[in-house]
């Protein structure tokens, strides 16, 4: 596909009709000048291909690759949906990462805090198994109910387990539900055991059942709650409620024990001690968090990562533009590669630093130099495309111009499970988004500023409130889909190798664009 690509790329100056691969820099006395116009992803169009009597709604398969694999084989990680979230204070949160990893994504908990915290955030995450979960709520025999009905409220949990010492990992006694007491009937100091479900009257299933026989035997024996026990403890529990969601996630990113993937963010100055703190609490993929990613500094972190952990432990790099960077982090062993610098809704870096290309052409330089890279090592490495993305319409064209997965902080930002608070301005609602190259994200270490925010390279504001992620990504699901259809295609392999794009010029977009009083249903009396 490079090459149609290259004859169709657009606008270049006197070495317009040179294939990229023998373009040369343009050499002056000071200055070297790509032949190139930087372009950006709304300035390419698809042209639809056949659409056969394949290309169904059930028959697309949105997967993707998430770390380097073997020319052929699988990839350790995969992706139902091609989707990520930012690795960002705003965005990645655990609520927002098991509700990304449900509906078939993945998320990246954020690195600018302490390493503690992280690795919290990210156990807190593993914890969630598909169809199990663990127990937020456990408590002792001699528990007062009051006390019970408030941790219940605060972690909007419907069931405790009851342990002999009231920690987690005590010797299980039996469960307590708000179905199994009320406070104004047995009294908030009433204790848990004259309420609780003893052992011995419960239904259990040893940690070896699977999610299919522990579902059998909650309809079998009328339960609301299935507790999965080894050596005597509670390692999970099987909720009647949540059987619906098991077959609503069915396209959960999930580890070889059914747990949520999770990725995080680190950096290339505490790698030392964070990685192995992420790694112990369960991180399925880490990826370094930098603006410009073509650095000594990420190759020395990727090489620890080598010599510590091999193959078992999987790190991204980036951010880059172009096929050098690609290269030289690729050989460094990264796992997937971030490309784009400057173009996400809050970076503010092209214009503090000069620094940056359009989305679509440093895609375009990347991919080419990833399927090259491909073909001469037999390793394949995923690209992520992070930034530039302001509808799903580009998301569609950068999966098309390559891309295996995308990155977004904008779009998940605005969503219910995201972090930032919900406010109302001016009869709108919003959520809170701030980049981490802003003064309230206190990330100077990021942009390398020695510690202090001397100048940012992001901004500080809102994003319309879009309600929930679950109904989101499936619309934007969707219409990647109805795209992928139009082009013929039913995977991103195909979609990727079979697209044509073009070209549109300053005048289409005004085609496109004209404008018009969009008719509110709410306003005609009618509707």
């Amino acid at each position: 596909m490079r090459y149609r690509l290259a004859s169709i790329r657009n606008d270049r100056m006197s070495l317009a009709d040179l294939p990229r691969s023998v373009c040369r820099l343009l050499s002056g006395d000071d200055v070297k000048i790509l032949p190139e116009i930087s372009r950006t992803l709304s300035e390419y169009l698809l042209i639809p291909g056949l659409t056969t009597e394949d290309c169904t709604p059930d028959n697309v398969d949105l997967g993707a690759p998430l770390v380097r694999h073997r020319v052929g084989e699988e990839s350790a990680i995969r992706v139902a949906t091609p989707m990520v979230s930012a690795i960002m204070q705003a965005v990645s949160s655990p609520t927002l990462a098991v509700a990304l990893a449900q509906v078939g994504g993945l998320s990246f908990i954020h690195q600018n805090q302490q390493i503690e915290d992280q690795a919290a955030d990210v156990l807190a995450v593993k914890r969630h198994k598909a169809g199990f979960r663990t127990s937020d709520v456990t408590v002792a025999p001699l528990t007062p109910l009051g006390e019970v009905a408030q941790q219940l409220a605060a972690t909007e949990q419907g069931v405790a387990v009851v342990t002999e010492s009231g920690k987690a990992d005590g010797e299980f006694l039996g469960i307590i539900s708000l179905d199994d007491f009320h406070l104004e009937r047995h009294g908030a100091s009433e204790t848990v055991r004259n309420r609780m479900r003893g052992r011995d009257e419960l239904v259990t299933a040893s940690a070896s059942v699977s999610l299919s026989d522990a579902n059998e035997l909650i309809w079998q024996h009328h339960l609301d709650v299935l507790p999965v026990l080894e050596d005597g403890r509670v390692v999970s529990l099987v909720l009647k409620k949540d059987y619906q969601a098991h077959k609503t996630y069915h396209r959960a990113t999930v580890d070889n024990e059914k747990r949520l993937r999770v990725g995080a963010g680190i950096n290339s100055r505490d790698f030392k001690d964070r990685i192995p703190a992420l790694v112990e609490a369960g991180a399925d993929v880490l990826c370094l968090d930098s603006s410009d990613g073509y650095s000594e500094y990420q190759a020395k972190t990727l090489e620890f990562a080598q010599e510590q952990y091999g193959d078992d432990v999987f790190v991204g790099a980036g951010n880059v533009v172009d096929g050098r960077a690609f290269r030289y982090l690729a050989d460094a062993g990264a796992a997937f590669v971030k490309v784009g610098i400057g173009g996400g809704a809050i970076c503010t870096t092209r214009e503090q630093k000069g620094i940056g290309r359009g989305q679509a052409s440093a895609l375009l330089d990347v991919v080419e130099t990833r399927d090259a890279y491909a073909q001469e090592t037999g390793v394949y490495v995923p690209l992520c495309c992070d930034g530039g993305l302001l509808n799903d319409s580009h998301m569609a064209m950068a999966l098309a111009m390559g891309s295996d997965f995308i990155m977004l902080g904008r779009y998940f930002a605005r969503l219910d499970e995201s972090p930032s608070r919900k406010l109302q301005i001016g009869g709108q609602w919003y959520k809170e988004y701030w980049g981490e190259g802003s003064q309230r994200a206190q990330n100077a270490a990021r942009y390398g500023q020695r510690g202090q925010m001397v100048f940012e390279e992001g901004v500080d504001g809102y994003v319309p409130y879009a309600g929930s992620l679950y109904d989101n990504v499936e619309r934007t699901r969707a219409k990647l889909t109805s795209t992928m259809i139009s082009c013929g295609a039913t995977n991103l392999r195909d979609f990727h190798r079979d697209a044509v794009l073009v070209p549109v010029s300053a005048e289409s977009f005004k085609q496109t664009g004209a404008e018009i009083q969009v008719r509110r249903p709410a306003i005609d009396a009618a509707e």
